[in-house]
């Protein structure tokens, strides 16, 4: 197999791409079972301490990982936390930080915002969950003499591949939950990540908790996200 290297200054090597096509009624099929199972999906905050086959999130990151991106750069980094006492100590900088918030800093309209949610200071998900991901994206890239280069659409390129990830985990039967304390540059003092790599958000990972519940709310249409030009 191939392995990857930063891609700059190579020339173009085109390559066939031949996938099956679906046939029309079979895709209709596809799309809506897709559409129902992730109609489905919702943000928990309460999880079960029920242990999940690390497999299932490492094929789940895996899928993450096929994003597209920015000139192909891939600027993501997943760092997959276990170890009890990182998590502890995640927890600790990220109350903190959302206490100052709550407290104050947001202002009163995003606290009105956030209000249909339930949401406060406390964040036992970073303890609870079986697993944490923490998101970091890459600015830039440092090559082997230690000089930096620059990454396109970086913000854009996590974002995607963010989202790949939750569609899989879901559709592997799992609950997540994405976290973004502010400032979130703790987590990499914490994770002790490299310069180039800035934090993008927490996702706590694992099984529903028996008595878990989740705001009444409702999403727009399809007429209220669509328009036809």
């Amino acid at each position: 197999m191939r392995s990857w290297t930063p891609m700059h200054g190579q020339p173009y090597q085109p390559t066939p791409y031949r996938p099956p096509r679906i046939p029309p009624k079979a895709s209709m099929v596809i799309a809506a079972d897709l559409r129902e199972r992730m109609s489905q999906r919702r943000t928990v905050r309460a999880f079960a301490a029920d242990p999940v086959p690390e497999q299932v999130v490492l094929d789940a990151i895996a899928v993450a990982a096929t994003a597209p991106s920015g000139a192909h750069q891939q600027p993501w980094t997943y760092v997959l936390v276990t170890n009890p006492k990182t998590r502890a100590a995640i927890r600790c900088a990220a109350e903190e930080e959302e206490r100052r918030s709550y407290e104050g800093r947001l202002g009163e309209e995003w606290l009105s915002a956030l209000e249909p949610l339930g949401t406060d200071a406390q964040k036992p998900h970073l303890t609870d969950a079986p697993y944490l991901i923490v998101v970091f994206e890459q600015r830039f890239y440092l090559d082997e003499n230690g000089d930096s280069h620059k990454h396109y659409y970086v913000d854009e390129s996590v974002g995607i591949s963010v989202g790949m990830l939750l569609t899989a985990l879901h559709l592997s039967g799992l609950c997540a939950l994405v976290h973004t304390p502010s400032p979130m540059k703790f987590l990499s003092e914490v994770l002790g990540r490299p310069r180039n790599e800035k934090a993008f958000a927490v996702i706590a990972i694992g099984y529903p908790a028996q008595d878990a519940v989740v705001p009444d709310l409702v999403r727009k249409s399809l007429d209220q996200v669509i328009v036809r030009a």
